[in-house]
């Protein structure tokens, strides 16, 4: 396996260094910038990555990391500038943090599973959290669908989980049931809208048993549908007509069409 740690690498780092330095100290858009003032930024260019891997753009997912990068380098300049820690503490918490929680690895505790490996992360994060609850660490800003997953994961780290993962299934169908009953119901939207996130919970729990990441799942489907409907509307001006004038039959013609060469 090729190692990241060689002289052209670490030169490399040194410039970007370097660079933020510079900027820091010269440019009035960088003199300006604050934790505060980058974080939304930070939140965009996340997401950018993320489409890049979606996409399985390699040329992008570089770009997107070189973004954050800068990002990382930026938060620890101005950490370094209010002497609240430098780049080197940074380093070192990550560092300690993850030969603490591979023992597998740097100790002499064994392992034979990515499972296992998984719970040991999750109990030795606890000890080290001075008491806190099992899903205390979970962000409250996490995307509701990420943060299912999340909840869920955790929870299996410390064994609340089904013994066979066929059993979401019957969990899956009772929840469906629960929404039928109420949608029977008049005027009663908080009824629908609690049963409809029951079930989007247990759908989350179902992927996260069968190994399916459901916001990687779910945002396939929606580029699949992306293109698609692209392509109906493409189609839709070729032939001169007008989307909205269309009957739902004649755009399925089309939708069905724009299967074939996937």
């Amino acid at each position: 396996m090729t190692k990241q740690n060689n002289p052209e690498t670490i030169e490399a780092f040194t410039r970007l260094l370097d660079i933020m330095d510079k900027l820091r100290e010269q440019c009035p858009w960088d003199r300006k910038q604050t934790w505060d003032s980058l974080r939304t930024l930070t939140i965009e260019e996340t997401y950018e990555l993320a489409g890049a891997i979606v996409e399985k753009d390699s040329e992008g997912v570089k770009e997107e990391l070189g973004d954050l990068f800068l990002h990382l380098v930026f938060y620890s300049k101005i950490g370094v500038e209010q002497a609240a820690f430098t780049l080197k503490e940074v380093l070192d918490t990550i560092n300690n943090k993850l030969v603490y929680r591979h023992p597998h690895i740097f100790s002499d505790v064994k392992v034979s599973s990515a499972r296992e490996v998984e719970e040991n992360w999750e109990k030795l994060k606890l000890s080290e959290n001075g008491g806190k609850t099992v899903l205390g660490g979970i962000p409250a800003g996490l995307p509701a669908l990420i943060k299912a997953y999340r909840i869920q994961d955790k929870a299996r780290g410390v064994g609340f989980d089904w013994k066979q993962r066929e059993q979401v299934w019957e969990k899956v169908r009772e929840e469906i049931s629960e929404l039928m009953e109420v949608m029977k119901e008049e005027n009663n939207p908080d009824a629908i809208e609690s049963e409809f996130g029951d079930i989007l919970f247990s759908l989350v729990n179902a992927a996260r048993l069968y190994d399916v990441n459901p916001e990687n799942a779910l945002e396939r489907t929606n580029m699949k549908f992306i293109r698609r409907f692209n392509y109906l509307e493409n189609e839709t001006i070729r032939k001169g007509q007008n989307i909205r004038d269309m009957s739902l039959e004649e755009m399925d013609l089309i939708w069905e069409d724009s299967k074939k060469d996937e």
